[in-house]
């Protein structure tokens, strides 16, 4: 503590004492002793800053906290104690450097602070450069969407068996979620077919078209086992023969919503697509990333904003699930609903939006 009290005259009587000002500035001028020679201190030397920090920094100013944080993150060698105790702080300024990458966090910390703390500290764990399968277990019971998602495109992540159900069991109502795992390197073929037999086919399509050539095979011999069919996908969607029949077609003024209902009946995606965009003046990759995701009501909003029926919408319903897939009556029946009840004016508006915030896409 010799270097410490020579560096802050009067260090016992500012720890004993409550005036936050001075309690701040020692435990800056500390901390910087330890970022100035952190790499010659040795461990007893960490300690003796640590005991003496862990008494200042927790009644600092957040600013500073989050500061001292933030830089702390980044040593091997920091004062475990203090990094503890930030790392568990409610205010995610303060915690979240720490949760993301400090590496003097073990397993225990973290398991801790995934059991007691909120989304936002979940969500920056979910950052880190590795993962372990029991820390992930608890992500994934207690994350929200974005943890989730943001846990499984972590390559550094490991997943146990029942933590990889969870995975695909929450994959089977998430578009986005399905597409991430689909990618991971130690998915087996076998989950892979898991994953396929919860998705919506163009989420499927979706998914072959971002894969490495290897995974496409094993999605296609994935799909062939499930639906008993040869699976047939087209990398990377070419809408332009579409835009051609659909110029064609609105040239000879036959651009209609029977021409649409009749391109969704066939499950005809790109021209649906292509005739949606030509009606709706939404560009067509708006509209596939739209409709591709993980919810319908792309489909109820752009079909009340230009006129469309409810046999014409249903019909597009359908297309996105597929040719191979039934819907269950209810989530017909409550697309059915919502639709009726969508205000024509809401529906604009919200079109005008795609239009305006997507328009150089």
């Amino acid at each position: 503590m010799t270097i410490a009290t020579s560096l802050v005259p009067g260090l016992d009587d500012i720890v004993m004492g409550t005036d936050p000002k001075r309690r701040t500035e020692a435990a800056r001028r500390i901390a910087d002793l330890f970022f100035q020679d952190a790499a010659t201190l040795r461990p007893r030397q960490v300690e003796l800053l640590d005991e003496i920090l862990i008494d200042l920094v927790p009644t600092a100013e957040m600013v500073t906290r989050a500061e001292l944080a933030e830089r702390l993150s980044l040593f091997d060698n920091a004062p475990r104690a203090l990094v503890g105790r930030l790392a568990r702080e409610n205010e995610l300024l303060v915690a979240g450097p720490l949760l993301r990458r400090s590496p003097m966090l073990d397993e225990q910390i973290l398991l801790e602070i995934a059991e007691a703390k909120g989304q936002g500290h979940l969500l920056a764990m979910s950052e880190r450069a590795a993962l372990s399968p029991d820390l992930t277990d608890v992500m994934l019971r207690r994350g929200d969407r974005d943890v989730v998602r943001r846990t499984a495109g972590n390559n550094g992540a490991m997943f146990s068996e029942s933590g990889y159900s969870e995975l695909i069991k929450r994959a089977s109502q998430d578009g986005v979620l399905t597409i991430t795992v689909g990618q991971r390197n130690d998915l087996s073929d076998e989950r892979l077919k898991q994953l396929l037999a919860g998705s919506l086919d163009v989420v499927r399509r979706r998914l072959f078209d971002v894969v490495k050539p290897e995974r496409q095979a094993a999605i296609k011999q994935a799909v062939a086992e499930l639906t008993g069919v040869p699976a047939r996908f087209e990398s990377k969607r070419d809408f332009t023969p579409a835009q051609r029949t659909i110029l064609a077609l609105y040239e000879a003024g036959n651009l209609t919503e029977a021409a649409l209902l009749n391109f969704a009946k066939a499950y005809r995606y790109e021209e649906s697509v292509a005739a949606l965009s030509a009606m709706s003046g939404v560009k067509i990759a708006t509209l596939d990333n739209l409709i591709s995701g993980d919810r319908h009501d792309p489909i109820l909003i752009v079909g009340k904003a230009i006129g469309l029926e409810w046999a014409t919408v249903r019909a597009l319903i359908l297309l996105r699930l597929g040719p191979n897939r039934t819907p269950a009556p209810v989530d017909i029946e409550n697309a059915r609903v919502n639709f009726v009840r969508l205000m024509p004016s809401t529906a604009e508006r919200v079109v005008g939006f795609w239009k305006t915030r997507f328009a150089a896409y």
